[in-house]
């Protein structure tokens, strides 16, 4: 970890294109202001920590919620030809050549 010491007015840059600047110190207190370009997300610790967490959450959902999923949906429309399940069998596919 890179630690450097600063006052107020006075920036820090990382690659070409953030900078984060020493608004105000008040105690225990820094006050930030950083400038990135919109394709960069900036968020506080705790933040960036609770959206990872439902990510994370959100991406795994179980297979048994899956096949409830399923069950409440229903095979959906067919083909004429394709079964409900859309696999046919080798035998079953034409030969159009």
């Amino acid at each position: 970890m890179l630690v450097l010491s600063r006052q107020r007015d006075e920036a820090i840059i990382i690659g070409d294109e953030v900078e984060i600047t020493i608004v105000d110190i008040r105690g225990d207190k820094v006050r930030l202001g950083i400038s990135a370009p919109a394709r960069i997300a900036v968020h506080r610790k705790e933040v960036y920590d609770a959206i990872t967490r439902e990510n994370a959450q959100a991406a795994s959902i179980r297979t048994d919620e899956l096949s409830q999923i399923a069950n409440l949906i229903g095979p959906g429309p067919t083909r004429k030809g394709i079964p409900a399940d859309g696999i046919t069998a080798p035998n079953q596919v034409k030969n159009t050549a």
